[in-house]
């Protein structure tokens, strides 16, 4: 990965983490069902009428709403609600990277090498330490329904990569078009029409400013520049590269929790993201003399083959394919 986008990697990574904190400001006045449903609205509104839809089947298209929208949000949201700190939420959400390693090693059959296994292995202890530390906190539910997010944005993140769009943003923009209906039908079954007019009523008020602002942020900043940034790196790059840098979004997320809500982490939860740090650090290194290719001319991905069932042929990469590694893969 070249210098440029490990920084850009890490701006998604501070997008991400204050994201936490906006997410619980906006959930202190929308329901967490019908937020799902809102946030996507408000961009797939503005994307359908003025951004082209990207040239993907549309049943990848799905995947990556599914996966990204559905899944991911409509879990952590509800965990959130059902009483996930923030900080504590944005820890437990990156067992994303794991899953993506493990489902893209199944799906795409993408290799995992000695580095990446020790990196993310490093980092998801250091994780699962300040879990323990801090799992007094939260009861169990809340905890399942945010592994389930994660679960989901493994999923998405693969679907990502094997979409292969020629344009990320695009695709982060139209992924937006698939959760509103249903999260919006789910909400009126669950959360129900008394509840969303309620929310809609009062929104110009003094008291909703704060989760207004909250919902301003995660569309415009979380998902429209992180989500942009993060697809073009997943377009470019194999999932296991690109997915340990999630691991520092905690990182982030507890010290904007920490500002906003005073959930002060401890030295054992400080000392463990350090390591985390080192962890991603490990596993998204170049191994020592290889180089790492630029992306294509154009910022054009790699594409796979255009299958949308069954899994992407096992022949090696090609020699002017920027995924290529000298590293021996994990036996």
């Amino acid at each position: 990965m070249t210098p440029r986008d490990r920084l850009l990697a890490l701006v998604v990574v501070v997008c991400w983490g204050v994201n936490f904190p906006m997410t619980a400001l906006a959930l202190d006045h929308f329901p967490p069902i019908f937020l799902v449903a809102l946030r996507f609205a408000l961009l797939a509104v503005p994307t359908l009428l003025f951004v082209p839809r990207p040239a993907i089947p549309v049943a990848r298209l799905l995947m990556v709403g599914l996966g990204l929208g559905i899944l991911q949000f409509g879990f952590l949201y509800l965990g959130m609600a059902a009483g996930m700190p923030s900080g504590l939420a944005s820890l437990v959400l990156q067992a994303s990277a794991p899953f993506t390693v493990v489902i893209a090693a199944v799906w795409l059959r993408e290799r995992i090498t000695r580095r990446q296994a020790i990196g993310i292995g490093v980092a998801v202890l250091a994780l699962a330490v300040i879990a323990a530390h801090r799992s007094q906190v939260a009861a169990l539910l809340p905890v399942v329904l945010t592994l389930c997010a994660a679960l989901g944005w493994g999923l998405g993140n693969v679907a990502v990569r094997r979409a292969a769009a020629p344009d990320p943003l695009h695709l982060t923009l139209w992924m937006s078009v698939v959760p509103p209906v249903p999260m919006l039908a789910l909400s009126l079954a669950i959360e129900g029409p008394g509840r969303i007019g309620e929310s809609l009523a009062t929104v110009a008020t003094a008291e909703a400013l704060p989760s207004v602002v909250g919902l301003l942020y995660v569309v415009l900043v979380a998902t429209v520049l992180g989500y942009g940034l993060w697809t073009r790196l997943l377009a470019t790059y194999p999932s296991s590269t690109v997915a340990p840098f999630s691991m520092l979004v905690p990182v982030v997320g507890v010290l904007a929790s920490w500002a906003a809500f005073d959930e002060v982490p401890d030295l054992v939860e400080l000392g463990a993201g350090v390591v985390v740090v080192a962890g991603v650090l490990v596993a998204s290194r170049a191994p020592r003399g290889s180089r790492t290719a630029p992306p294509p001319v154009g910022g054009e991905p790699v594409a796979a083959p255009v299958l949308v069932d069954g899994p992407v042929p096992t022949e090696g990469p090609r020699a002017d394919d920027p995924t290529r590694t000298r590293e021996t893969p994990l036996a």
